[in-house]
């Protein structure tokens, strides 16, 4: 098992480095254990699951003050945003896909 594990620790904490070496931050610190913390990873998911969120927020609101008749608001605006929102929905579908099955992947290789 411990054989399975090192190339493991190995190449993520090879893409630790490559990460923080693009962002010019350091690399995240293991906790001894080989695991490593991933708050760099979390904040940026959070942070695309928020403005996804927000941006379907801001179609709908959209879409709601053209309904009510606002004369701000064309049906142009409305058709466009609700369309950027699908597509950071759909993308945000995708990533989420990939995650679980990256997650699958590696739990069928511990067995």
């Amino acid at each position: 098992m411990t054989a399975l594990i090192n190339p493991i620790q190995s190449a993520l904490q090879q893409m630790q480095e490559m990460a923080a070496q693009a962002t010019g931050g350091s690399a995240p610190v293991g906790n001894g254990n080989g695991a490593a913390t991933a708050g760099g990873f979390a904040s940026a998911l959070k942070a695309s699951i928020d403005k996804i969120s927000g941006d379907q927020k801001s179609a709908i609101g959209e879409a709601h003050a053209f309904e009510i008749g606002a004369p701000n608001v064309s049906l142009n605006d409305v058709m466009v945003d609700m369309q950027k929102a699908n597509v950071g929905f759909q993308f945000g579908l995708q990533v989420r896909n990939k995650l679980v099955s990256a997650y699958n992947d590696i739990m069928q290789m511990a067995v």
